[in-house]
């Protein structure tokens, strides 16, 4: 079965295609948007649906039948395992639960905030709903793209609003102390001195590769992170945000450290018959890479017997405080932590910003001049 595609505007095609319908066929119509490539691409992928049965007419479909088809072909191809799992939970549990018969195209603000209002009222916090506005927010994207509806109403409603935590969880000086003079497993604790020292993430610190560390310069570049694929299993990827793309110096204590750490790793592999050198800083003795799960696991067990209650995460927000309370400027941390945007900088860990005003005294100097003693100068066109 073959459709026709025509160029109706710039960047909107209209798709004409058949369907077979009770012995019969039924032509359909379906406007696609984008480039040539990216309709051609679509109306492929509605060809393919109708082959195999599983398509939907976009002018009757309903909510439950577009979240389904979003999750098949866009998340469970472009999402994590952990975070397709989220988003189906999220998506089944509270949009296809309450309005799953509705018709995509009816789909108003209206019913949107209906759905975060009866959310509230059952009791699930306003970081749940946020979520669940987000991924509705990314799933109509897609929509308007595929041609199934004409806007994106969730860009029209205003988003769930979170009260943000004045504080995230961080180690005192004392307890960083105490987790790495007690951890027995040599692994996990040079795995969270790396963390304590850079404010790497957990999937960025096991995906690290030693020829992307220089211990002469003391420096590393974070370039990839790992997450785990439904189909693909544990798998390398480009870091979280752009921004994450980036370059973290070294203290020397961890350069000591990660020198003893690559000697050792070598002696591993050559007692276990395994030759040439470690492609990843951080292995499995025969060289395959950690689950990321597996250290977290590893690291409740260890801080659940020291009677510490933080999770490998704090580490980091353990190395961003340090620094801000440090005096380090605001842009330098959220570049070494690889943030998006130093806004989000600023709304995590804002509160630790000590207060120190002297606006009057800079601008009573400024006014004066610099030495406190001339007068400001006047404008040249003056003289």
């Amino acid at each position: 079965m073959r459709g026709h595609l025509t160029q109706r505007g710039k960047n909107s095609w209209r798709f004409k295609y058949d369907v077979p319908s009770n012995g019969k066929r039924v032509t359909n119509w379906v406007t696609l948007h984008g480039n040539k490539k990216q309709a051609e691409a679509e109306a492929a992928k509605i060809i393919a649906s109708v082959a195999g049965g599983t398509h939907v007419d976009p002018t009757t479909a309903t909510m439950a039948e577009f979240i389904e088809r979003w999750l098949r072909d866009e998340a469970d191809i472009n999402v994590g395992s952990a975070s397709y799992v989220k988003y189906a939970q999220l998506l089944r549990g509270q949009v296809t639960a309450r309005i799953g018969s509705l018709p995509i195209q009816k789909l108003t603000g209206a019913h949107l905030k209906q759905i975060y209002a009866d959310m509230a009222r059952n009791g699930l916090s306003d970081r749940t709903r946020l979520h669940v506005h987000r991924v509705v927010h990314t799933m109509l994207k897609h929509a308007v793209q595929w041609g199934i509806v004409p806007r994106n109403v969730a860009k029209m409603i205003d988003a769930p609003k979170v009260e943000q935590k004045d504080e995230v969880a961080t180690l005192a000086p004392e307890q960083v102390q105490q987790v790495l003079e007690s951890l027995t497993d040599k692994l996990l604790r040079m795995i969270a001195l790396l963390l304590l020292a850079t404010g790497l993430r957990r999937n960025e610190a096991l995906a690290l590769h030693w020829r992307d560390v220089d211990l002469d310069t003391g420096k590393l570049k974070v370039v990839h992170a790992f997450e785990h694929h439904t189909k693909e299993g544990l798998r390398l990827k480009a870091p979280k945000t752009p921004r994450s793309r980036r370059t973290v110096t070294l203290p020397s204590s961890l350069v000591t450290e990660l020198r003893a750490h690559r000697k050792a790793q070598q002696e591993l592999r050559l007692r276990c018959g395994i030759g040439g050198k470690a492609t990843l800083v951080f292995d499995q003795p025969d060289g395959s890479p950690l689950s990321p799960d597996t250290i977290t696991r590893r690291w409740e067990r260890a801080t659940k017997a020291l009677g510490l209650k933080a999770t490998l995460h704090s580490l980091r927000h353990t190395h961003a405080s340090t620094l801000i309370l440090s005096g380090l400027d605001v842009i330098s941390v959220s570049r070494r932590l690889g943030h998006s945007t130093p806004v989000l900088t600023l709304n995590t860990y804002g509160h630790l910003i000590r207060p120190d005003d002297q606006a009057d005294v800079i601008m009573d100097n400024a006014l004066k001049g610099a030495s406190g003693a001339n007068p400001v100068p006047k404008n040249r066109s003056e003289h």
